[in-house]
């Protein structure tokens, strides 16, 4: 395959993904989807599963569940038929039987501390999170009003090894271009402490003014978060994250939303010789 037409495809596979995390909450109408990329259906399915391999509706379903497993541990106060249908469910009934088969918990059973069980799981996946000894009780976060911030990226499936080579492969953009003024930023589509490592999209952003025709583009969502200031080594970002959710979130009164969490990077542990880290991380918050 020549890689002006592997481009393209790329493209176009995470143009999909792109659209269907954005609109999660909403009926993803595959017909419009597919009139506004200027391509078939069938071109659309077979390039995003060539890409992701599953096709767009597991796809939607997956993200759906991910999505209402992180809101029903966080918004206490919401109702489980409100979760359902903030996810895109417009029944209850079909959603409650969705998320057993694929946590093996009733909404109500994950929301009463069965997440806690899922997660430990998840967290024994990551021997640097297991290793980390960091303390997280005393961080307080300021709430911050954020505006779009437009990107370059390229998207890395998992919360993995790969990740590194996702940031040097942005950096030799950057360096070959001779980029003096940019932003690293890490975005979390999925809570990576209930979404098992490998199936977590990670995307490795660079927000600057230099032109790339070609890397993709998007823009990551504005509205009010939670900017929690932290500075630590690899394996600490994941316990931090499950602390953020699992506990920060519930005790705060806080709930959060759909929109997905973001790292600014001020030192990149990726790029760093000592893998450490300097960053603000960002969670959307509602009250």
């Amino acid at each position: 395959m020549k890689k002006d037409t592997l481009e393209k495809r790329t493209r176009i596979a995470n143009d999909i993904l792109y659209y269907i995390y954005t609109h999660i909450d909403t009926h993803i109408d595959i017909e419009e989807l597919s009139y506004d990329l200027h391509i078939s259906k069938y071109h659309m399915h077979r390039v995003f599963k060539e890409a992701f391999g599953k096709n767009i509706y597991e796809s939607i379903k997956s993200i759906r569940l991910q999505k209402a497993a992180n809101l029903l541990l966080t918004n206490r106060y919401s109702t489980i038929s409100e979760i359902a249908s903030s996810c895109g469910y417009s029944s209850q009934s079909s959603f409650i039987k969705a998320f057993k088969n694929r946590f093996d918990f009733s909404p109500k059973e994950w929301r009463n501390n069965g997440y806690k069980e899922y997660s430990n799981k998840i967290l024994e996946e990551s021997e640097f999170a297991l290793k980390s000894t960091a303390n997280f009780t005393n961080l307080e976060p300021k709430i911050v009003k954020m505006p779009y911030l437009e990107s370059y990226y390229i998207r890395n499936k998992g919360y993995n090894v790969n990740i590194k080579q996702t940031w040097q492969k942005l950096q030799t953009w950057i360096l070959n271009s001779d980029i003096k003024n940019y932003k690293q930023i890490a975005l979390l589509h999925d809570n990576p402490t209930i979404t098992h490592l490998n199936e977590c999209q990670y995307i490795a952003c660079i927000m600057t003014d230099a032109y790339n025709d070609k890397l993709p583009k998007f823009k990551i969502a504005n509205g009010v978060y939670a900017k929690f200031d932290l500075v630590g080594n690899h394996g600490d970002m994941l316990k931090f994250i499950h602390w953020v959710y699992h506990e920060w979130l519930i005790k705060s009164g806080y709930e959060t939303t759909t929109k997905p969490s973001y790292a600014v990077y001020k030192k990149n542990n990726f790029l760093s010789d000592d893998d450490k880290f300097e960053l603000s991380f960002y969670v959307s918050v509602k009250f």
